[in-house]
């Protein structure tokens, strides 16, 4: 597989000429959509999730198929069964990649903020974009994209997380309210002037791609 990151959580997924996007967001390039076949949604929020964007995908792709929790899927009402709900434990085929669904609930932000319910994808047995949340799944991950910053989590939650989830190598995602010193602070601290993870680390700017597996 190719992975290509985009804006802040948004990533797109190609193999075999199919194209495969997660969490194209408010702030996603919109060229990430570009010859979509597929879309995974993690949760509701603005940055993960646009209706307008992922409507007019859908209307000039009509074979476009998207999978999201029950929450997403209400809003999408009108697509019909191009949209399909999905949660913990579900596996699915899209676009010619094997999907497993894993975890619930987005990240506790404050206690008198209520929780929403979020889904993890693990993307042929090898990739694994938990949305907000540091969700363990129980399976081996070659690549896992980390949430690096929200107003949930701590750089050494992250640490822990990393470790707990044992991959290969970790890429950062939803990073689009650092700074440079922030994002560079971040990776440091995951990389290898860190504490130690287990695994290689890796920030990926806009636009750029790794090979997965």
């Amino acid at each position: 597989m190719n992975l290509t990151k985009f804006g802040h959580a948004c990533v797109r997924v190609e193999k075999d000429g199919r194209r495969l996007v997660v969490d194209p967001g408010g702030l996603t390039e919109p060229a990430a959509l570009d010859g979509a076949d597929a879309i995974l949604v993690t949760h509701e929020h603005f940055d993960h999730f646009s209706e307008e964007r992922l409507r007019r995908a859908a209307e000039s792709n009509p074979a476009l198929r998207i999978w999201t929790n029950a929450s997403v899927a209400r809003q999408m009402d009108g697509l019909g069964t191009r949209v399909t709900s999905v949660g913990e434990g579900d596996a699915f085929t899209a676009a010619g990649f094997d999907v497993k669904v894993h975890g619930t609930w987005h990240a506790l932000i404050h206690p008198d903020i209520p929780r929403i319910g979020n889904i993890g994808f693990l993307i042929d047995d090898a990739l694994f974009h938990p949305g907000d949340a540091l969700t363990v799944p129980d399976a081996a991950i070659d690549t896992l994209l980390l949430p690096v910053h929200g107003p949930w989590s701590t750089t050494g939650q992250l640490i822990d997380y990393v470790r707990a989830v044992a991959p290969r190598r970790t890429c950062a995602i939803h990073d689009g309210a650092l700074n440079e010193v922030g994002a560079t602070m971040i990776a440091g601290l995951l990389g290898d002037k860190g504490p130690g993870t287990g695994g290689r680390f890796h920030r990926l700017v806009a636009g750029a791609s790794i090979q997965i597996g």
